[in-house]
């Protein structure tokens, strides 16, 4: 089956928070958006027959999942990582944001230190401050413009504040990394050495460019997997985030009754019966769809590659080895935040995400989500672009 991904459907109206939201968030109402991580394909027909046949049996009561479900879901990763999973290790979440904050919950005191590594998707800091824990940095460093760990700053700060839960983003949003098996182990044996639980939000796993290979981070050892709590969900890869549905492996049984009692205290039990059925779907008939629009964001991001080499060299492409986010450095502009945003936002008339919500590192740089139909991408470029020019003309 051939999907029509160019096709642009208009979004506006369904209560998207992308498109229907710009003036309760302070913008124009007719910006382009950019920003939130979905992306602006339907989903797969799978996903779709499954759940018109639950609104057409027309009752939503309290539902769970059988063991169709379980197989579903560890039947992808076993195929897709070769990691092997067990039923009784997994825990369903309504998110996987939702469950960082139970596991900060669940692992730490208030006033404890969680150690995260900057720029690093936002939520990561809310719920770590939102629960009145202490954000402790370990800032990633730019290497001939690539981002790495910094595994002696990492291993200090663990040390100089007693950390003992590190809140890992694997493929890294917003940089695009995808890490390597070895720097996977390095920064495992860190946290082994001084107590460290990891808990590791791989909601981006299933898109990584060629040339790169995801690692689930409790695949590595038994050691690391006794230390993991691993935050898996459908969402990214199928698009279907509404439908808020994660699940959660932890293989230790301490470190998962521990996580269970933290989810048990926020007063939630069965996840929605449409993500139940989505995810399901998603899993077992999902592949050729999730295959052509891995093939489609590959073409969108050579095309932006392309586009700011030819038309806006000043604005440099950090090369993503992973997700459907671009992370673009436009620190060349010499321009204040302030008058950053109102190049994008009032010039260009464009709603990205600024980088300085990702933590200090990020200032500088805007995230832009390329999963979109590429005249929607093109459409993006060209007003950045004309902004840009107008800038260039008072200089």
């Amino acid at each position: 089956m051939k999907f029509d991904l160019d096709k642009v459907v208009d979004r506006r109206g369904t209560n998207c928070l992308k498109y229907d939201f710009a003036a309760e968030r302070g913008k124009k109402e007719d910006i382009l958006p950019l920003w939130v991580a979905d992306m602006d394909f339907p989903a797969a027909p799978g996903i779709l027959d499954r759940l018109r046949r639950a609104v057409d049996h027309g009752i939503f009561g309290y539902s769970d999942a059988k063991a169709d479900y379980f197989a579903a879901v560890s039947g992808w990763y076993l195929e897709k990582f070769g990691w092997e999973t067990k039923e009784e290790w997994l825990i369903r979440t309504p998110g996987v944001v939702f469950a960082l904050a139970a596991a900060v919950r669940a692992f730490t005191e208030e006033g404890d230190g969680v150690l995260l590594q900057q720029p690093v998707y936002y939520p990561f800091r809310e719920v770590i401050e939102s629960n009145h824990r202490r954000v402790v940095n370990s800032p990633l460093k730019e290497v001939q413009g690539r981002y790495e760990m910094d595994f002696e700053d990492l291993e200090n700060k663990i040390r100089e504040h007693q950390v003992r839960l590190l809140l890992l983003c694997s493929p890294h949003n917003p940089v695009g990394r995808v890490w390597t098996e070895e720097e996977l182990k390095r920064l495992g044996e860190i946290c082994l050495r001084h107590g460290v639980t990891v808990v590791s939000d791989e909601i981006h796993s299933d898109f990584t460019y060629p040339g790169h290979e995801h690692r689930v981070f409790a695949s590595l050892s038994e050691e690391l997997a006794g230390i993991s709590v691993i935050c898996t969900a459908p969402s990214k890869t199928f698009n279907i985030a509404g439908l808020q549905i994660s699940n959660i492996f932890i293989s230790d049984p301490e470190l998962r009754e521990k996580f269970r009692r933290a989810v048990d205290g926020a007063g939630y039990s069965q996840v929605n019966l449409m993500g139940l059925l989505a995810c399901q779907a998603a899993y077992e008939t999902g592949g050729e769809w999730l295959s052509q629009v891995k093939g489609y964001l590959l073409e969108n991001l050579s095309y932006v590659r392309d586009y700011l080499r030819e038309n806006l060299p000043k604005i440099r492409l950090v090369e993503p080895e992973g997700t459907y986010l671009v992370w673009l450095d436009l620190r060349a502009l010499g321009l204040t935040e302030e008058e950053r945003e109102e190049l994008i936002a009032e010039k260009a008339g464009l709603w990205l995400d600024s980088g300085a919500m990702f933590g200090p590192a990020g200032e500088g740089f805007e995230r832009v989500n390329i999963a979109c139909p590429r005249s929607v991408l093109r459409e993006a470029l060209g007003r950045l672009s004309r902004a840009v020019g107008e800038l260039d003309k008072k200089d």
